[in-house]
């Protein structure tokens, strides 16, 4: 694991000031969602949710750990000729490294595999947009990282026996890799538009993230819920958080009584939607860069 860090922090002077702000605002989306309160079974600024080895300073210890990776992924994505199979190859294996530096920092504990999955094609995927030349849009972004991920990794382990592959197995679904193949369609078509949504009616940023983050709960066969509590607990899922929507969302009276009673039943199946959290930093992500266009002095539009 020291090694993987060593390597990681190496490179990371190497990165242009792209990459460093692409890196910058990758970990800054993790740590918004990471606070981000009250997610129904997740880790916030209440407490640890459903999981009994996690808490909010140790998340936010990991997302800070992230910056040199994702600033390496950037780097790679901003040298690397427009979709070359090296670069899928590259992500991965700076992936690999991430998750190594991430155990190391949290001693042993899970807290941001998923996200270093999906947040890391995200990131080289926008330096590709920027290296040619596109405007940071979301679907533009989006559409780069699915073409990444399609491309073949001749050194992903076949098996690597993480609770998310498993589930997958066991269940029939697609996980966080048929998300990124195909381009992050729940972001897109779900986190997204509610989150538009949410601000047009004159909610609150957190209200906002909170229904994009419901948007994604009320569709995604999230493993990590499927891996914790099986069919039973994502339907329970499911339907509750449709049920917030149907009241209006996390901003209204009825919505936030469904919201505590989804909490509440979450907790009691031990259910932790992982998966819709590392989207929900995905969503966060993208929609700065489209925002923003100008990050941290850098206009990611034409670089």
């Amino acid at each position: 694991m020291a090694g993987a860090a060593a390597r990681i922090q190496l490179t990371a002077p190497l990165a242009c000031a792209r990459a460093q702000a692409l890196a910058g605002l990758a970990v800054d989306a993790i740590v918004e969602e990471a606070r981000l309160s009250p997610k129904p079974g997740l880790v916030d600024s209440r407490g640890s949710g459903a999981h009994a080895d996690l808490t909010l300073p140790l998340m936010l210890r990991s997302a800070q750990s992230l910056g040199p990776s994702f600033a390496a992924m950037a780097d790679a994505g901003l040298r690397a000729p427009r979709l070359a199979y090296g670069l899928r190859e590259r992500l991965g294996a700076l992936g690999r490294e991430a998750e190594a530096v991430m155990l190391a920092t949290t001693g042993g504990v899970n807290t941001h595999r998923g996200a270093i999955w999906c947040i890391g094609l995200l990131v080289g995927a926008a330096a590709q947009v920027s290296a040619a030349g596109q405007r940071a849009s979301a679907a533009a972004i989006s559409a780069t990282a699915g073409a990444i991920a399609a491309l073949p990794d001749r050194h992903r382990p076949a098996v690597t026996g993480n609770k998310g592959e498993l589930a997958c197995l066991a269940y029939g679904v697609g996980g966080a890799r048929a998300q990124a193949r195909a381009g992050f369609p729940h972001v897109m078509r779900l986190a997204l538009p509610a989150l538009q949504r949410s601000r047009a009616r004159g909610d609150g940023e957190a209200t906002a993230r909170l229904n994009a983050l419901l948007a994604l709960m009320s569709e995604l066969d999230d493993t990590c819920v499927l891996a914790r509590s099986g069919r039973k607990g994502l339907d329970y899922m499911q339907a509750g958080a449709r049920a917030v929507l149907s009241a209006g969302g996390a901003g209204t009276v009825a919505g936030r009584r469904h919201l505590r009673s989804l909490d509440a039943g979450m907790l009691a199946q031990r259910a932790s939607p992982g998966g819709a959290a590392d989207l929900l930093a995905a969503t966060i992500f993208l929609d700065r860069l489209a925002r923003d266009g100008d990050a941290g002095g850098h206009d990611f539009r034409g670089l």
